[in-house]
């Protein structure tokens, strides 16, 4: 007991020692998990290789179908241009590695594209970012899995037209498997990662062999349907082969996704994130170049039944054999892990922009195995949603693909240029913090800023190129969607902001003298132990009590009156007529009464007799007035509802 002389007598902590009982949701997810267990909850280098990298590396396996759809428009001649598309493509590649090494040392909390340009660019800066890679993240889950899918029916033709159905059914999976926590989903997904990227080097490097030695072969002619067969040819301009490279350049779109989670890796977290983005980095170069080649070499032709990486193994193992289905089944399986790379950021990136109160404060909120649940739920169901709009086409989602993440990286890198110059502004050993980040001189500002500078061109140009060449293909819409996600958030962001001027107590004056007058209005059904019950709570507020019956059936009513003169303990009755057998309507209009009547700071409680069965499906056999009656109360200014339950046990009602 604590004692007046007690300093912290007002303020008591108490540790809970309730644990969570098994449920069906323990069976699905996993057990619970304490908030002291978050520490041991990051990963390391070769778990996020998987969990953040997938989407980069599996991006190889539909990024050369990309240039060859477009190059294909000018002429098969035209397909010898996509190793040199390849080639620029890397390059692009390497500046954006360099620069974001420098944005994880320089960041190291996370949050990518949105802090940095939240802290260097300003607001609506911060919102466009934000709602780019949000809009990228949901398109990684559509594409990725829409393209693991259209692997599938590339060996089993037949299930092509399940193929909504399989796809939506894949996001579930990996909605359920990202619920059990980052850690485990990443060692879950560990193993089908690197099993594509040994598959993939492998089937390289045996076709670089042949390719060698004369022994490659080609695609068989008519063996595939050839894409825009028929079609007028195009003539070969500088913009159809922009559009090849923007086309491309979606193998790219993963590359920011490390810098956002930096969070999730072991200490030393800027580190571990570092060396991950330069493995990610190096493997996604080989990759695009060494399946680039192949497909030159062999021939390979654009196909929307087909898919390049399918018609490289057939070339090299043979149609129908094992390695050529082990190679199929390892693609399909990163294209749908590409997916946990959104599942990883998404809900990440969107708890820090309701953090700064531009997002429903809900995704904030950390589940049972300190996941943001609610973030992953929303992730798999916008995306379900896309895909089923959309048939599950990797080419009709491509073309909303990648803007977003573009437009990202050019706002990150041009944050990171501002970084660098307010830098070289401060003298040696002098530093501030700029927006809780603290601002240190850097000898090498200079150079920073040129290579952040260059990447930031490099990707503006890239983001431009994305906006003509893809602008009538579907990429207005996500051109009108970020402007209309920004505005989302600002309304927001408003109504937290009033709501918390509204609370505020800075300029508070304290609350207004206690008045005497509590008036307690309390409406009844009828007369029975729960009436009673919420009768006796009612005394206890106050002495001024009135009930309420609704008058609907004059026997009814007279058998009220009758046990009300008995039980009623002498406390005012007022039976409100209902002509057209009303219960809410007379009693909120008796209500409006009262309030446009009362005195000031007069205090008006309504209370509410429930009534609780003792197993929930009985309540199907009641009717729910007091919970309709609550909901209407509770939107009334001035009026405080109060649900007094009473229970009912299976013994009382035999």
């Amino acid at each position: 007991m604590l004692t007046p002389e007690n300093k912290q007598s007002e303020i008591m902590q108490r540790r809970s020692d309730y644990q969570p009982p098994r449920s069906l949701s323990h069976w699905l997810i996993g057990r619970p998990l304490s908030t002291a267990d978050a520490p041991h909850q990051t990963i390391g280098k070769r778990v996020g290789l998987a969990v953040f990298a997938s989407d980069a590396l599996s991006s190889s396996a539909y990024a050369i179908d990309e240039i060859l759809l477009v190059l294909i428009l000018a002429g098969a001649g035209a397909l010898s241009l996509s190793l040199p598309i390849a080639v620029t493509i890397i390059i692009l590649l390497t500046i954006l590695t360099i620069s974001y090494q420098q944005t994880i040392h320089t960041y190291p909390g996370g949050g990518g594209a949105y802090i940095v340009a939240r802290d260097n660019l300003g607001e609506i800066p911060a919102l466009i970012a934000g709602a780019s890679l949000l809009v990228d993240y949901i398109l990684t889950v559509a594409v990725s899995i829409s393209s693991g899918v259209a692997q599938i029916t590339s060996a089993f033709p037949a299930l092509y037209q399940f193929r909504v159905a399989i796809a939506v059914g894949l996001v579930a999976i990996m909605m359920v498997v990202n619920l059990r926590g980052i850690k485990e989903s990443g060692q879950a997904f560990a193993i089908p990662t690197y099993f594509f990227l040994g598959m993939t080097l492998f089937t390289i490097g045996v076709g670089l062999v042949r390719s060698l030695t004369g022994t490659l072969g080609v695609v068989p002619p008519g063996s595939v349907e050839v894409a825009h067969a028929g079609e007028t040819i195009h003539a070969l301009t500088l913009f159809l082969i922009l559009r090849a490279f923007a086309g491309g350049c979606t193998a790219l779109t993963g590359v920011e996704a490390i810098s956002n989670g930096i969070t999730a890796f072991k200490e030393p977290r800027t580190r571990n994130a570092g060396v991950t983005l330069t493995w990610m980095s190096v493997i996604l170069g080989v990759n695009l170049l060494g399946l680039t080649f192949l497909a030159d070499q062999a021939g390979v032709l654009p196909s929307h039944l087909e898919t390049g990486f399918s018609q490289i193994g057939r070339v090299i193992y043979g149609s129908g054999s094992p390695l050529y289905l082990t190679m199929l089944g390892s693609t399909t399986l990163i294209l749908i892990m590409a997916a946990n790379t959104s599942f990883a950021d998404f809900p990440r990136l969107a708890a820090l922009v309701a953090g700064d109160a531009f997002l429903p404060r809900q995704l904030q909120f950390r589940g049972s195995r300190l996941a943001y649940s609610n973030g992953i739920i929303a992730l798999a169901g916008i995306a379900s949603i896309l895909i089923v709009v959309f048939r599950a086409q990797t080419n009709s989602l491509i073309p909303l693909y990648a803007i977003g993440v573009y437009l990202s990286f050019t706002l990150s890198q041009s944050g990171m240029v501002i970084h660098w110059l307010r830098s070289g502004r401060l003298r040696p050993g002098e530093s501030y913090q700029n927006h809780g980040q603290p601002l240190y001189f850097d000898p090498k500002w200079k150079i920073k800023m040129f290579l952040n500078g260059l990447g930031a061109v490099a990707t503006a140009i890239v983001t431009l190129v994305f906006s003509f060449t893809k602008f009538m293909e579907g990429a207005w819409i996500v051109l009108l969607l970020i402007p209309f996600l920004v505005s989302l958030f600002m309304v927001i962001h408003r109504h937290y902001k009033t709501l918390a001027n509204s609370l505020s107590l800075e300029k508070f004056s304290g609350l207004p003298a206690r008045q005497p007058r509590h008036r307690v209005i309390l409406p009844i059904s009828g007369i029975h132990q729960g009436t009673l019950e919420a009768l006796r709570y009612a005394k206890l507020l106050s002495d001024d009590v009135t009930a309420i019956h609704i008058s609907m059936d004059p026997a009814e009513v007279e058998k009220v009156q009758k046990k009300w003169k008995v039980w009623g303990e002498g406390t005012r009755l007022v039976l409100l007529d209902s002509p057209f057998r009303l219960f809410v309507e007379p009693l909120l209009e008796y209500i409006e009464d009262i309030i446009d009547q009362r005195q000031p700071n007069e205090t008006i409680t309504v209370v509410v007799p429930q009534f609780i069965p003792s197993k929930r499906w009985h309540n199907a056999m009641h009717m729910r007035t007091a919970g309709i009656l609550r909901q209407e109360l509770l939107s009334k200014h001035g009026v405080i509802v109060t649900d007094v339950p009473y229970h009912v046990h299976e013994t009382e009602m035999e």
